[in-house]
Parts: C-alpha cells; sequence; structure tokens
C-alpha cells in the first residue's frame, strides 16, 4: 500500500508518499481500507519532529478516518467486512489502509456522508472527554473556546449548545459570522480584544464556567481571570508554550480547577471507553443534526503538504480533509 511518510521532520514538503508494508491485524485490530483522513495539529507537529507517535502505533500521521472495513483480526467481535466505519487512531490514517483496534471503531452516523465522516472521531472523542466529562459542563452554563474556528472549536460550539450552555469563542473576526450560524452567543476577536474584558462582559462579571484551552502557557494567568468562581479549566494544547506563571491566589478565591488532558498517549481500554461514550451520548445528537461536522474543503492525499500549510495558516473553518479516492 502507500502512506504518507516522513523520512526527515521538517516543512509540508517533508510529507512523502511512499509504498510501504500492508497492515496485518493482530488480536482485536480490524483492517480501515482509508477512504478519508483529517489534519490534525498533532499531525503539524509530527511532520516537524516534535510529536512521535507512541509505542506500537503507525509512523505515519493521521489520528482519524473513514473507509471500509476489510478484514477482521482474531477476537473481534460485532464488526464485519464491508462494513462503513470511522476510527479514532494513535497514528496511520494518511494511508490506504490502517489497522485499527476495534474498541476505537464508530459506525459512521446516519445522514453525514462517508467521506465527512473522517472530520468526526478525534474532535468528538477530544470535546466530549473533555467538555463533558472532564469539565462536566451544564445547561445554563458559559463555555469559552479558544480556536473556535478550529476542528475541536466548531465541534465544540454545537455540543455546548445541545447541552443547553452560551457560549463564547475567540477567533479572527472573518471567522466571526461562521460561528455565530454554528450557535456561539460571543464572537472575540483576540487580535483586538481583551477575552477576559470581553467574557466578563457578556456574563455580567460572572466569566466563563468552562474553558477548553488549546494555547497552553501564553493564555493562563488570562484564563484564570476569565473563570467564573468554581470555574473549570482544561488545557488540551501547547501553541503557546509550555511553561507559564500560576497564581495560585487567584486560583484558590475563585475555588478553580485547572486540568490538562491529551487523548493519544492513553492507554487503549481508556480510548475504548471515550469511544463508547461518545457514541452513546454524541452520536445521537449526530444523527438529529443537531451536532454535523464541519469540513473546510477535501483535498488529495498525495497533497497533504497543501492541506498542512492551509492549516498552519489557520485560514480554515473546520477540517480540512484528505481523501485517497
Amino acid at each position: 500500500m502507500r502512506a504518507m511518510t516522513i523520512p526527515e521532520p521538517g516543512g509540508p514538503d517533508a510529507l512523502v508518499w511512499s509504498e510501504v508494508p500492508d497492515p496485518e491485524p493482530r488480536p482485536g485490530e480490524v483492517i480501515v481500507n482509508v477512504l478519508a483522513s483529517a489534519v490534525n495539529r498533532a499531525d503539524l507537529l509530527q511532520r516537524q519532529g516534535h510529536y512521535p507517535p507512541p509505542p506500537g502505533a503507525p509512523a505515519y500521521p493521521g489520528l482519524e478516518c473513514s473507509g471500509v472495513i476489510s478484514a477482521i483480526g482474531p477476537d473481534v467481535a460485532g464488526w464485519e467486512v464491508g462494513r462503513e466505519v470511522c476510527a479514532l487512531l494513535a497514528g496511520g490514517g494518511y494511508a490506504e489502509r490502517v489497522a485499527v483496534p476495534a474498541g476505537q471503531l464508530l459506525p459512521v452516523p446516519a445522514g453525514v456522508d462517508l467521506v465527512d465522516a473522517a472530520a468526526l472521531p478525534e474532535v468528538a472523542c477530544t470535546v466530549w472527554s473533555n467538555v463533558v466529562r472532564v469539565a462536566g459542563l451544564g445547561k445554563g452554563e458559559t463555555l469559552l473556546l479558544h480556536g473556535g474556528g478550529s476542528g475541536i472549536g466548531t465541534f465544540a460550539i454545537q455540543l455546548a449548545v445541545a447541552l443547553g450552555a452560551t457560549v463564547a469563542v475567540t477567533a479572527r473576526a472573518a471567522k466571526h459570522e461562521r460561528l455565530r450560524e454554528l450557535g456561539a452567543a460571543h464572537t472575540i476577536d483576540y487580535r483586538e480584544q481583551d477575552f477576559v474584558e470581553e467574557v466578563r462582559r457578556v456574563t455580567g462579571g460572572r466569566g466563563a464556567d468552562v474553558i477548553l484551552d488549546i494555547m497552553g502557557a501564553a493564555y493562563l494567568p488570562r484564563n484564570v481571570a476569565a473563570l467564573a468562581t468554581g470555574g473549570r479549566l482544561v488545557v488540551i494544547g501547547m501553541q503557546g508554550g509550555r511553561k507559564g506563571e500560576l497564581d495560585l491566589g487567584a486560583l484558590l478565591a475563585k475555588r478553580g480547577t485547572i486540568t490538562a488532558t491529551a487523548l493519544r498517549s492513553r492507554p487503549l481500554d481508556e480510548k475504548a471507553e471515550i469511544v463508547r461514550g461518545v457514541r452513546e451520548e454524541v452520536w445521537p445528537l449526530v444523527e438529529s443534526g443537531a451536532v454535523r461536522p464541519v469540513v473546510d474543503r477535501r483535498v488529495p492525499m498525495t497533497e497533504a503538504a497543501r492541506a498542512h500549510r492551509l492549516v498552519e495558516s489557520n485560514d480554515h473553518v473546520g477540517k480540512v480533509l484528505l481523501t485517497t479516492g
């Protein structure tokens, strides 16, 4: 088969479409013929040499895919050859075929195109596990999202609104209209506005009950300042750096909590548990139309370098998909 390899870390042109060995299903795995994958920030970091795949994962980028099951390994029940699926991956989505632990498979939701389904697994698992399970976002609460135009952001807006929460997002001004269409009540231009002041203004001085943050160190003090009393800050990215200064007094005064999580490196049983939760709680919302995949565009997988440049430019809204067809 062919896959997108990285012979040497570097820029987008470091991605090379190459012949590689076919995957073989180990016990508990299936082989999926990949129709589409999606570009995630982790893929860019892996290409640059900063985020290697966990032990045992394929060496190729790609944290999610959609396609058709073509082979089933030992000890797999409930799935059959020919079934259309999408899947959460530890790597390997940028390829014609990938081995997937059966616990990380999801059926394609009714009403969703098979290609577009590749935009769902990573964002659904990330958002649900953090916003719902970790932070416990509830009806009537306010969620502040950083990077509202990303795949994570566009999915989280819809899920939070479906749960009865009010959503504020930071994003470039050019994306605000689209994000309001998805359900964001308040849009903040992070280049021109102070998001702490804006969140306090739109919440009557109370602050955000939950903040989902992709920036890390650069936003840490301001995120604490933007929290409501009893607020929960969940950090899932470090685009703004790894090390920041935390005022514990400010956090104590708000009785706030900070949690940092990662999905890719979790053990298989934890990932399977998250996937089960998504199938039970999120898939019905997708099938009802309350939450939908947001796809900026489709790019042939052989042109993955172009897709990486687009994501690096931050000019997209939602997911950029890579297609093998």
